[in-house]
């Protein structure tokens, strides 16, 4: 696609009502604009306008067969978009809508093929962002937003990293300032009798188990041809800089880490692990995430954006499972090589 968009931005902070209208007048003319969320920022388009779903995919060069997420803005606009709801489902949107969570429910059959990849499902969520909630409802429509990103590379927490990526190939970007959240939705399936976690994110199982009364299985890896959610297919979340995981006992790790970091010096290391474990790298350059999921999860893409704007060519990360399970899932995607034990478990990547 050529880069040949004049891309205009809108700061909301300073002009609200002007985000949200031309925000909207745009959608409603079959453009995609970039607008924020909790999670990400989304590349919208009219979910019912097949024609700019695909500007979509040519902005993002993403695959035809990995479907989009519909965002709405209150129940009543699932009409058009799903094909009824679960009792499980139900359960999971009282108590966790609007919010960063994702339900595949099986989709109405005049939702654009090109929304779900072909698929009879999809992935439907009600986005927090009272901001990304006003948009949709001015523009009448529920819209198919996927991270405003291209295809592959770091999803945008800020809207300069949309921008970085996006511009010339898009005509509207919305700043609304740094996302609350940091790692785009948790995706459960709801189609079945059991819910099962096909993306983690910042909603875990154990708070699934205790809305719905099922705790929720977790798919681990793709194993069909066309994947049922974003995440799970491709390689995402990939930095330009390289990257190795690392997990274990911490001084263990520290020793590796430390051994490869002196060993790569002209590709500029840096080490990203949680705060707590920064006293074991002593001189060398690391990036704290803080303390816990939600920090980690917050940090995670900026940090990485951040990287990259420094020059860093290797990112080393120490992964400590109070980091969560989406931590895990990004930085698993993001990483350059993967070497797994005999049980197929990620340990030293």
């Amino acid at each position: 696609m050529a880069d040949t968009l004049s891309t205009k931005v809108i700061y909301a902070q300073k002009d609200r009502e002007a985000a949200v209208s031309e925000a909207a007048q745009a959608i409603r003319a079959g453009e995609i604009v970039v607008i924020p969320t909790e999670t990400v920022y989304g590349l919208a388009a009219n979910a019912f306008d097949p024609d700019a779903v695909a500007k979509i995919f040519v902005a993002k060069g993403r695959p035809q067969d990995n479907p989009l997420i519909v965002h709405v803005a209150d129940i009543s606009m699932l009409v058009g978009v799903a094909a009824g709801a679960s009792d499980c489902a139900r359960l999971l949107m009282e108590e966790f809508w609007p919010g960063p969570l994702s339900l595949v429910m099986k989709a109405d059959p005049n939702l654009p093929k090109n929304v779900t990849a072909g698929l009879d499902t999809v992935a439907v969520r009600l986005p927090a962002s009272e901001l990304a909630q006003d948009i949709i409802l001015r523009a009448g429509v529920p819209v198919a937003a996927p991270s405003a990103n291209r295809s592959g590379c770091l999803s945008p927490t800020a809207a300069q990293h949309a921008y970085e990526d996006l511009a010339g190939r898009v005509g509207l970007i919305i700043d609304e300032g740094k996302c609350s959240v940091g790692v785009e939705s948790t995706v459960v399936d709801v189609t079945g009798d059991v819910p099962v976690i096909l993306r983690p994110g910042h909603i875990t199982a154990e708070m699934i188990g205790r809305a719905c009364g099922y705790m929720p299985a977790n798919v681990k890896k793709m194993q069909e041809s066309a994947p049922r959610a974003p995440g799970m297919k491709y390689r995402h979340y990939a930095p330009q800089a390289g990257v190795r995981v690392f997990s274990g006992d911490k001084k263990e790790v520290a020793k590796q880490i430390g051994e490869l970091y002196y060993l790569c010096k002209e590709k500029r290391p840096v080490v990203f692990c949680a705060s707590d474990c920064t006293a074991l790298y002593g001189d060398m350059e690391t990036v704290p995430l803080g303390s816990g999921a939600h920090e980690a999860e917050r940090r995670l893409f900026a940090c990485l954006h951040d990287a990259d704007a420094k020059g860093h060519g290797m990112v080393l990360f120490h992964y400590t499972d109070e980091m969560g399970p989406a931590v895990k899932n990004r930085i698993d995607k993001a990483a350059e090589t993967a070497n797994k034990d005999a049980s197929g478990n990620m340990e030293v990547e």
